[in-house]
């Protein structure tokens, strides 16, 4: 008779998982979602256990992405209002009216995809497939750091039903961080007020948008009337996609440069063996304050922190870049400079949301040199003008630089100076030309050896 019928290591692992969902076991679920940071009412933990049940039960590598999806827009709804139709009216208007006051002050291409104007739930759902690429490494990392810390930490009778259920302890922690993913995009839907607030391009190659709900939050706290605060911001929306639009390069290097910085995180396996040894689930604030501290991503290794300089330093010019542009595009607005320092104010204390995917991720979402970045783009649009101001978005290895920002004179100097620029091939050859930095001995006229001059 066939062993065929015996249940292996991953069968038994998949029923001691169905035995602990399903609430037959001593552990108490809820206060792990608990420890993880997921809320505990009733509905979204029937509804958990439904999704970890359906990973325990999943084949294939990778993670559902959808149980993100579908945690964000259950928040985004929560508390969602239906936009009225003078709302509606007054934001397709400013879009209209923002289009053209960029093009007096910029020279971008312009978008051939209509602004729109989404729901907190649209925008969770479009931005989703974008989160989800920024989070995927670390939730490997995540997901095979705790696999390889349960195998080493289980009782001795245990570990080859661990070894072999390898693939189903990662869909679950897979679920479980895509769960999080979701409370993140979801909190973040009812703070952010279009497309491009965060600085990183969520959306669609394109795609200019607008959340109404929020639009009107975000002119709630101010003395400006509704139709500059929406005016304003639908200028700071067309100014971020246009710029996407216009530098066809920036989109994939900005989000394979976060991808790459993620991929280098690794999880303090150390900090993961203490938990596993000490956690006690009746009390599970040890491993819920770990979990909120970021204290199991240890601190950037040097390849990292250049890493994070670098994208920090893109960061900073894209959303330099739109800062001056919207200035300009809108002076002509009574109270631009309130609406301006509102923006200014709200991006430097960030909200909890971004903290949330700070500590996911490993990545603040606000670049820290956004005002000299800011201060060398007015520096250049004041001596240069906005047409060779913006032809430096051409091409990557022209736009400016870290050194740039520090020295935005340096820069002007070389964009002003008459001398041609020379490459490296045509340093070379010049340098062939001149015998510049040759030491081989030449040949006199007599066919002597002929000393270098120095």
């Amino acid at each position: 008779m066939s062993d065929d019928s015996q249940p292996g290591p991953e069968d038994e692992f998949r029923d001691m998982l169905r035995q602990f969902l399903s609430g037959d076991s001593e552990i108490d679920p809820s206060k792990l979602v608990g420890a993880a940071g997921l809320p505990n009412d009733p509905a979204f933990m029937a509804r958990l256990m439904s999704q970890l049940q359906a990973a325990v039960n999943r084949s294939g590598e990778g993670i559902d992405w959808s149980l993100a999806t579908e945690q964000a827009t259950g928040i985004a709804s929560q508390s969602a209002v239906a936009t009225q139709p003078a709302q509606v009216s007054s934001l397709e208007q400013a879009f209209h009216v923002a289009a053209l006051w960029l093009d007096d002050v910029t020279f971008v291409a312009e978008l051939t995809v209509e602004p729109r104007l989404m729901t907190r739930a649209e925008w969770a759902t479009a931005s989703m497939p974008v989160w989800s690429q920024l989070a995927e490494p670390v939730a490997d990392s995540i997901a095979d750091s705790l696999t390889g810390v349960l195998g080493e930490q289980a009782p001795e009778e245990m570990r080859d039903m661990l070894k072999g259920a390898s693939q189903v302890m990662r869909s679950v922690g897979g679920a479980l961080f895509a769960m999080q993913l979701g409370q993140v995009v979801g909190q973040l839907s009812t703070e952010v007020v279009s497309g491009g607030d965060v600085g990183i391009p969520l959306l669609d190659d394109q795609q200019a948008a607008l959340i109404p709900q929020n639009v009107a939050a975000f002119g709630e706290g101010l003395d400006v009337e509704a139709d500059q605060v929406q005016l304003y911001l639908a200028v700071r929306e067309l100014a971020h996609a246009r710029l996407f639009r216009h530098a066809r390069w920036l989109r994939l290097h900005l989000i394979s440069s976060i991808r790459e910085f993620a991929q280098g995180i690794s999880i303090d396996t150390s900090r993961l063996e203490e938990l596993a040894v000490d956690f006690d689930p009746a009390n599970p604030d040890q491993l819920r304050e770990a979990m909120a501290s970021g204290a199991l991503i240890p601190p950037k290794t040097d390849e990292q922190l250049a890493a994070l300089g670098r994208l920090e330093t893109t960061l900073a010019l894209i959303e330099g870049w739109v800062d001056v542009v919207t200035a300009q595009a809108t002076a002509r607005l009574p109270k631009s400079t309130a609406i301006a320092e509102m923006v200014r104010r709200r991006r430097a204390a960030g909200g909890p949301a971004e903290s949330a995917f700070a500590t996911l991720v490993g990545l603040e979402l606000r670049p820290r040199r956004l005002r000299e970045a800011a201060a060398m783009w007015q520096t250049i649009t004041e001596a240069v003008g906005a047409e060779a101001r913006d032809a430096l978005w051409a091409h990557p290895d022209i736009v400016p630089g870290s050194d740039d920002i520090d020295d935005p004179k340096a820069l002007v100097a070389r964009l002003t100076s008459t001398e041609p620029a020379l490459d490296d091939v045509d340093r070379a050859i010049e340098d062939l030309l001149n015998d510049v930095g040759d030491d081989r001995p030449r040949e006199a006229d007599d066919g002597t050896a002929e000393e270098p001059e120095h």
